[in-house]
């Protein structure tokens, strides 16, 4: 997939216009994946208000704040857009609790990473399957680990081309967009949950920690849930 060509044909349009092209090139088969964070709802409010032709889902883990699930209603409500949601499988999830405990995930950066990957990466992986282009919320900034990311990259772990709309935009520029589009936002945000996930997973951060402290905060690792890194099978 000649991705240059691709970034080269986009580079002077604005996102409605990138996210328009991609959906011309593949008529229903442009998913866009929300986990309802600031980014996510900027993009989402995009979508709707430029009636582009993208699909909208999440991945629901079964953790998630009520926060979280009630921005889902309201945002379903607010631009007339259906969110599909995606769960894991029930067998998987029973097999871990079973062999490793309903919290399993404090216990070691493995496990917490083979629960991440039954609740997040293996539904992920069916969200995608008839897709051609996975548009994200990922923002450079947000971790060292997305720094070397470019805004349309071959997703060879999903077989997708993948398109980071905002990947060059600032927290600044997300939080003038909300505010001046009036876009519906969780309002853990207000109480420096900065990074929202799984509730059990999720604690807000402390004024001059890094963006994703709050997450997964009992370990030392990279900060990802594998949703955009190499996939790691798990044996469930």
């Amino acid at each position: 997939m000649d991705t240059e060509k691709i970034e080269k044909d986009i580079q002077h349009m604005s996102i409605p216009q990138t996210l328009e092209y991609f959906a011309r090139l593949h008529p229903g088969q442009v998913a866009f994946s929300s986990s309802l964070g600031q980014e996510d709802q900027v993009l989402t409010d995009i979508i709707a208000r430029n009636k582009v032709g993208v699909n909208i889902f999440t991945i629901d883990t079964g953790r998630l704040f009520p926060e979280t699930y009630e921005l889902i209603q309201v945002t379903e409500a607010r631009y007339n857009k259906h969110i599909e949601v995606y769960f894991p499988d029930v067998i998987n999830v029973e097999a871990l609790v079973k062999e490793h405990g309903i919290n399993c995930f404090y216990e070691s950066v493995d496990l917490r990473k083979k629960c991440c990957h039954v609740r997040k990466v293996i539904p992920l992986r069916r969200a995608l399957q008839d897709v051609k282009v996975w548009v994200t919320g990922l923002r450079a900034s947000q971790s060292d680990n997305r720094n070397d990311m470019k805004a349309v990259q071959w997703d060879s772990t999903y077989n997708v081309i993948k398109y980071n709309p905002l990947l060059n935009w600032e927290m600044e520029d997300v939080l003038k967009y909300i505010r001046e589009k009036t876009v519906p936002y969780n309002p853990l945000h207000d109480k420096r949950f900065l990074s929202i996930g799984c509730a059990s997973c999720t604690r807000a951060v402390l004024p001059g920690e890094d963006i994703r402290a709050g997450r997964w905060w009992w370990e030392s690792s990279k900060k990802e849930c594998g949703l955009h890194a190499p996939v790691v099978d798990f044996q469930i």
